[in-house]
C-alpha cells in the first residue's frame, strides 16, 4: 500500500520540512474529495482538520447580513485551507465551499496537535507555516471589506 508521505512532500506547504516531520504527519493524513457547491466546514464549527488542496478550487466567505454570503478568497490546487484547528477554541472563523470538484488531503487537528505536544519542534514549524497562511486570509479580508465598505467615486 502506497502512502500519502510521497504526496505530502510534494506540496508547497511542505516544502523543506524535514523528513522526520513529515514521517510524523503523515499518519494523520487522508485522502478527501468534495462536489462542487458542497460546504467543506462552517464558521463556528468545530475545526477539526485543515486540507491541502490537491485538484478544484475552494471559495471563502463570510456572511454579510443584508447582502449575504461574500467570497474572501478563492484557493486552488497547492494551497492550504484551514489554520483553525491549530488554536483555541478550534472553531472556524469563514465558511469553505467547494466551487468546483475538490480533491485534497485532510490532516487530522486533534492527531497533529498531539504530535505538536509530543515533538515541539514539529510545533514550531507549522505554526511559522501557517503563520504566513493566517497573513494572506487577514490581508485578502481587508481587501474585500475596503471593497464592500470602501467609498466609491
Amino acid at each position: 500500500m502506497q502512502t500519502l508521505e510521497p504526496i505530502l512532500a510534494a506540496h508547497p506547504f511542505f516544502q523543506n520540512l524535514d523528513p522526520r516531520h513529515l514521517h510524523l504527519i503523515v499518519s494523520c493524513a487522508s485522502n478527501v474529495r468534495f462536489e462542487a457547491g458542497q460546504f467543506i466546514f462552517r464558521e463556528g464549527e468545530a475545526a477539526n482538520h485543515f486540507y491541502l488542496l490537491r485538484h478544484g478550487t475552494v471559495q471563502l466567505e463570510i456572511f454579510v447580513p443584508e447582502r449575504g454570503p461574500l467570497v474572501i478568497q478563492t484557493l486552488g490546487e497547492g494551497d492550504v485551507l484551514g489554520w483553525s484547528w491549530l488554536f483555541p477554541p478550534y472553531r472556524w472563523h469563514f465558511d469553505a465551499r467547494a466551487a468546483t470538484l475538490v480533491r485534497a488531503i485532510a490532516l487530522d487537528g486533534q492527531c497533529l496537535r498531539t504530535k505538536c505536544e509530543e515533538d515541539h519542534d514539529l510545533g514550531y514549524q507549522l505554526v511559522k507555516r501557517f503563520a504566513h497562511v493566517i497573513m494572506q486570509r487577514l490581508q485578502a479580508t481587508r481587501l474585500q471589506l475596503l471593497d464592500v465598505y470602501g467609498v466609491h467615486s
